[in-house]
C-alpha cells in the first residue's frame, strides 16, 4: 500500500538533522529547519487513506519512504506504531526514535536528514521537485 507526497527543495535544505527527516507543506524554510529536505507538499498526513493509516497502526509494519529529486533516489525505513495518527495538517516526520506526535509517520527509523544521499540533498537544496513515496508492508 502507497501514498505518494511531491514537494519542491528549498535553498535553506541542509538535512544535517541527526533523529528527524521531515517534509512540509509550508511554502518556506529557514536555515534552522535542519531536518526539513522539501516545503510545498501537495499532501500531508491527515490527507492519507484511513487504510493506509491502519496499517501504518500495527506495531510489526515496516514503513518505507522513497525519496526521489535530481535523478537521485533514497530510502529510509522504519517501524509502524499503535499510536500513530496522521492527524497533522502541516508535515510529515519521520524519527529514528519512538515519539510519536500528530506529525509522525514513522518511528524507529534507520536513518535521518543527515543520513540521505548528499547529491539528492544538493538537489534539493537546489530547488528540485520531489516526490515521496510512503509504503506499508505488515
Amino acid at each position: 500500500m502507497n501514498e505518494v507526497v511531491r514537494a519542491r527543495g528549498h535553498e535553506h535544505v541542509s538535512a544535517e538533522h541527526a533523529s528527524t527527516l521531515e517534509v512540509t507543506s509550508d511554502d518556506f524554510l529557514t536555515p534552522a529547519g535542519d531536518c526539513i529536505l522539501a516545503i510545498e507538499a501537495d499532501r500531508v498526513p491527515s490527507d492519507f487513506d484511513p487504510a493506509f493509516v491502519a496499517a501504518c497502526q500495527n506495531a510489526d509494519a515496516t514503513i518505507t519512504v522513497t525519496i526521489e529529486a535530481g535523478g537521485y533516489t533514497d530510502t529510509v525505513t522504519g517501524s509502524g506504531h499503535p499510536d500513530l495518527t496522521f492527524e497533522g495538517d502541516r508535515s510529515h516526520v519521520c524519527r529514528t526514535s519512538d515519539y510519536v506526535d500528530d506529525r509522525t509517520v514513522l518511528v524507529d527509523a534507520d536513518g535521518a536528514a543527515i543520513d540521505v544521499n548528499r547529491d539528492l540533498v544538493a538537489a534539493l537544496a537546489d530547488g528540485a521537485d520531489a516526490t515521496f513515496t510512503f509504503s506499508v508492508e505488515t
